[in-house]
């Protein structure tokens, strides 16, 4: 009996390890193996990990133990330096980019189709630029570029921003206890964006029904798609139809009663979408309107309210820096005329400074890790075989980390920014080629607004300056910024 025991379990060691090495090649077998030879010993290194789970443990492990360097360290101390690998993630066999020329490569190569979350595709609306075919989406980026790149839109812009800046720091400023600033900034931002869409349309209460629906929409961008009661994505596809309706409402009012307000002749968002036409008279279409300006929210909120907040924390942690940048904003009011009052867009373009700011800020807290895509057929990239629909993730965050780009690149330096064009092609937080981010210039405008309020009147005194950061799913103050604003006082 002891024999026939210990039979047993030697048998039973050598079925877990059986089994345990089958589901550990699984991935392998199943999307490796199934190609030829050929394109099996042209794949970047790496493995797909295991069945449906691949290497998103890694993932999460680097992300919650607030090391998100070490992910990407560990392909490179199992496999060498290489500039991509394959992986398993979000459920796709994926190569990773990890070089700036190659993610380069990758996004100017129309091959590669936009690659997001079915989740995201579905919630922002397949109708929107994420959904559409190359053309159409194409088509679609000519017309949005004027009316929200173009002169005259950013300089209307200003003006809605400043408004809101400036009320905000000032309420921000009378609250006789600590406040969670990036909550607050984010409250902020989408009521500017808001302002930018739609000037005076909306009110107050309205502003709370869209900000509420808004943020379950974001919950359930990158949740699985599980279209059942309880399950977030389920509940964001009822906020995306809510504000669907909502935005679909104002579009109607504005086409049937035109604003004859005289006194504002400022233009917004929506009135510059609705007079886009294209080379052959062609305008948008109301869905396609409303489907941009939800797009547009997504894309302008979270990661412009973070990158105000860190701008602003970077600043408080580096006083010399700030010193250096508010005499810039000093001396940029000083030369206003008598008849100047209120920011004006040509003073944003002024900010040489405070631009090395924002790049350096973006650059540190690479919003987002990676730029999504999926290869549309087998594609060579320097020798390298990327197979046809495999995802590919241009990993952004590695490039902007990555000592050969950036000389101490977890230093905040906004001097490294002198020669902004030699680091061009190592700079990558809107991406890059024919899907460079339309909205980058809203971007950086309500960035320099906010940052030229605060520069000039105010001061941010953290609660917890050595507070954790989470980089699940952006990087943000475990205590979501908890502080003071507080009048300057030299």
């Amino acid at each position: 009996m002891e024999c026939d025991s210990r039979w047993v379990f030697t048998a039973l060691i050598i079925g877990i390890v059986a089994i345990y090495e089958l589901l550990k090649r699984a991935n392998e077998w199943i999307y490796v193996r199934s190609l030829d030879r050929n394109m099996q010993e042209k794949l970047p290194p790496g493995h797909l990990g295991w069945p449906l789970i691949g290497n998103m443990w890694s993932l999460f492990r680097a992300l919650n133990y607030g090391d998100p360097e070490s992910f990407i360290n560990s392909f490179i101390h199992r496999y060498g330096s290489a500039p991509m690998y394959r992986a398993f993630l979000f459920g796709n066999p994926t190569i990773i980019v990890t070089t700036a020329d190659e993610c380069r490569k990758v996004l100017n190569d129309e091959r590669f189709e936009l690659g997001y979350p079915k989740s995201l595709i579905k919630l922002l609306g397949e109708t929107t630029v994420l959904g559409k075919r190359y053309q159409e989406r194409k088509r679609l980026r000519q017309l949005v570029q004027s009316p929200i790149a173009g002169q005259e839109a950013l300089t209307s812009f200003v003006y809605y921003i400043n408004a809101v800046a400036e009320t905000s720091f000032q309420e921000w400023e009378k609250i006789n206890q600590p406040i969670e600033f990036l909550t607050e900034m984010k409250k902020a931002s989408f009521k500017a964006l808001m302002k930018v869409f739609f000037s005076n349309e909306i009110d107050q209460h309205s502003l709370g029904l869209f900000q509420r629906e808004f943020n379950v929409l974001a919950d359930g961008l990158m949740s699985m798609s599980i279209n059942f009661p309880g399950f977030a994505y389920h509940k964001a596809l009822k906020a995306r139809n809510n504000l669907f309706k909502m935005f679909k409402e104002i579009v109607y009012k504005r086409r049937t009663e035109p604003c004859s307000d005289g006194l504002n002749t400022k233009k917004d968002l929506l009135t510059l979408l609705m007079e886009a036409s294209d080379s052959s008279g062609n305008a948008l279409i109301d869905e396609d309107i409303i489907s941009l300006l939800l797009a547009f929210s997504f894309a302008g909120h979270e990661s412009t309210s973070l990158t105000i907040t860190w701008a602003i924390i970077f600043l408080e942690e580096n006083p010399h820096i700030l010193r250096k940048a508010k005499e810039e904003q000093e001396d940029i009011v000083k030369r206003r005329t008598s008849s100047e009052t209120g920011l004006a867009y040509y003073e944003i373009k002024e900010m040489k400074y405070l631009r090395k700011v924002i790049n350096e800020t973006l650059r540190l807290i690479s919003v987002g890790l990676a730029i999504h895509r999926k290869a549309q057929t087998d594609i060579n990239v320097n020798d390298y075989i990327i197979p046809r629909g495999w995802k590919v993730l241009a990993w952004h965050r590695n490039v902007h980390f990555d000592p050969q780009n950036y000389e101490n690149p977890n230093d905040f330096n906004p001097s490294r920014w002198k020669d902004v064009q030699g680091k061009a092609r190592a700079f990558l937080p809107f991406g890059a080629g024919s899907r460079f981010c339309p909205g980058s210039d809203l971007a950086i405008l309500q960035i320099s607004v906010y940052l030229h309020c605060f520069l000039l009147n105010y001061r941010l005194h953290r609660m917890n300056p050595k507070s954790k950061v989470e980089y699940f799913m952006v990087p943000k103050p475990a205590d979501k910024c908890l502080a003071r604003v507080r009048k300057f006082s030299p």
